[in-house]
């Protein structure tokens, strides 16, 4: 009877397995990104067919930019809000893990993810927002392969240039035309932690939906960036505590942003990825895993 059980959940392991791997972009569609950007990607996908559920057109402003034409003032913003160990760790920080399972342990649910800067890359242009245990897995060998294949800066230049910075806004040059009304390059400290702010719920934590949820986590970045040398603690506003930031509730619908005037035309980069397959929509109930 035991031997019997263990045959049986080895067969399941070996299924599920299968299933994971089945789901992973080839090899080679990773190895590309070394030199080739993509045009639409995992979670661009999601919010189209988002779109299409609800009757209404999926709005797109990006415009793709070199990391030398980024401001130093967004890079550090970034890098100390969302992986302050991402030129240090191959992909995946063990300690941050660690310390999210212990956090998820205390409060008994899922309250809080540690995906690095690689891992938030691999899921925005292989994967969607989706939380499930298959998409991390997943997560995890693109995180791997786009460490071997690619160098930090690419991985950070493709990153900038694709994640979510509001309804339909993606990258970091849209985002600031977007908000500030300049390009990313032109950013200073301040316009700069505002934007970082925005990426763990790019949708709530926004300036033209909660100016003040978005102000505070917008200080909160300042802090860190005073803290790692980045800013003057005058700018920072540097105390011994971080300023508090209340906890995201995503239970209820996605607020939607009111349309502003067309920006600049996008410029489309010449490359579309393959993907996983994608799992079904789950609702989410936790703040952002990231």
């Amino acid at each position: 009877m035991i031997r019997r059980s263990l045959a049986g959940a080895a067969i399941l392991l070996i299924a599920y397995a299968l299933y994971v791997a089945w789901g992973l972009p080839p090899r080679a569609e990773v190895r590309a990104l070394a030199r080739k950007n993509p045009t639409v990607t995992g979670v661009m996908r999601q919010r189209a067919e988002e779109a299409a559920a609800a009757k209404r057109k999926a709005r797109r402003e990006q415009t793709w930019v070199p990391i030398s034409r980024v401001s130093r003032n967004l890079i550090h913003a970034v890098v100390v809000a969302e992986d302050g160990r991402f030129f240090g760790h191959e992909g995946i920080d063990w300690e941050s893990v660690k310390e999210s399972l212990e956090k998820n342990v205390q409060k008994g649910r899922f309250a809080r993810g540690g995906s690095t800067i690689s891992q938030q890359l691999a899921k925005n242009v292989f994967f969607d927002t989706r939380k499930s245990p298959t998409r991390k897995f997943r997560e995890f060998f693109v995180t791997r392969w786009l460490e071997a294949d690619l160098t930090k800066k690419r991985i950070l230049e493709l990153y900038l240039n694709v994640i979510e910075w509001g309804d339909g806004v993606y990258g970091c040059e849209a985002a600031a035309r977007r908000y500030y009304g300049k390009s990313a390059a032109d950013l200073d400290e301040e316009e700069a932690a505002g934007l970082a702010a925005m990426i763990p719920s790019p949708r709530r934590i926004n300036p033209r939906i909660s100016p003040s949820r978005h102000a505070r986590a917008q200080r909160r970045i300042l802090w860190l960036m005073a803290r790692a040398g980045y800013v003057k603690e005058s700018v920072g506003k540097l105390g011994a505590e971080p300023p508090l930031v209340e906890p995201l509730d995503e239970s209820g619908p996605e607020p939607t942003e009111p349309p502003l005037p067309a920006l600049e035309p996008s410029v489309e980069p010449s490359y579309e990825p393959s993907f996983g397959r994608v799992e079904p929509s789950v609702a989410p109930s936790d703040p952002p895993s990231r």
